[in-house]
């Protein structure tokens, strides 16, 4: 049985996530929470957030096959899945030849990565796989619940539904400013989107997708900021996330940016999705 994400999800860096917030997310309606980042492969915050709620549901978005022991991971998960049945998703990915010293061909890590969680027993509908090319994307396809792409855009959701098939589950993530002065949201989301810019998996899939080099250039073009964070009013913003659905996503989990309490942001486009 896969577990269920609901339509609309948040993400959130682990650091910025905590039990009380997890109530409050879940009060509003929201189906999963995604612990952004790399968590280590204990996952006692998961563990943390299933604890303090009563139905949402909490995947890793995503758990780093460089830096987490996949036997470890896979006893997390039983430990977690036993407590929580059909809460908990493991979101594994490969991160970024930038940002490790023992990378090697990431698809075939990957492959051994799931191996490994075949042998100790975690479930191909427990997983997801974060996926932006076609190669791994079918992998997320054919040995996981689905994929979890990162900063993307509704044309990338649109072909990954072409090549994951039907049945598979599809989430990717958005990023949005909730704010109206297009000027003051590009100051708060052009950092966040600029750190990417500086990752070649990013930027090439981006330029697949009509972005052009001086786009994905650091600091990043106004046209690019604005797709990768919607920035605008409540109903502004759930349009586009609602494109994502359009496209072909079973689930869009959304990252608010800016400020010190995402509440206001996740409430109010809350309000409008519901």
């Amino acid at each position: 049985m896969t577990v269920s994400l609901g339509k609309i999800g948040i993400w959130r860096i682990a650091a910025d996530l905590d039990p009380d917030l997890a109530v409050e997310v879940e009060r509003l309606g929201y189906g999963t929470i995604w612990i952004g980042g790399s968590p280590p492969a204990d996952l006692t915050l998961a563990e943390r957030l299933l604890d303090a709620t009563s139905e949402i549901t909490v995947a890793t978005g995503i758990v780093n096959i460089w830096n987490s022991d996949p036997k470890t991971a896979a006893a997390s998960y039983h430990r977690i899945n036993a407590k929580h049945p059909d809460r908990f998703v493991l979101g594994i990915g490969a991160g970024h030849r930038e940002m490790t010293d023992v990378y090697r061909k990431p698809y075939q890590a990957l492959v051994d990565y799931l191996d490994e969680l075949d042998a100790a027993g975690v479930p191909k509908s427990g997983r997801m796989l974060a996926a932006l090319g076609p190669k791994v994307l079918e992998l997320a396809g054919n040995r996981a619940a689905g994929a979890h792409p990162y900063l993307t855009v509704p044309a990338h959701t649109k072909r990954a539904r072409e090549i994951l098939g039907e049945a598979p589950l599809l989430a990717p993530e958005q990023k949005f400013v909730l704010d109206a002065d297009a000027d003051r949201a590009r100051a708060v989301a052009r950092p966040v989107v600029e750190r990417y810019l500086n990752l070649s998996n990013y930027t090439r899939n981006l330029q697949r997708y009509g972005f052009t080099e001086e786009d994905v250039t650091p600091p990043g073009t106004d046209r690019l900021v604005d797709a990768l964070a919607l920035h605008g009013t409540a109903e502004q913003i759930a349009e586009g996330v609602t494109a994502h659905l359009d496209a072909g996503a079973n689930h869009v989990c959304v990252q608010t940016l800016g400020g010190d309490n995402p509440l206001p942001s996740y409430r109010a486009l809350a309000e409008v999705l519901r």
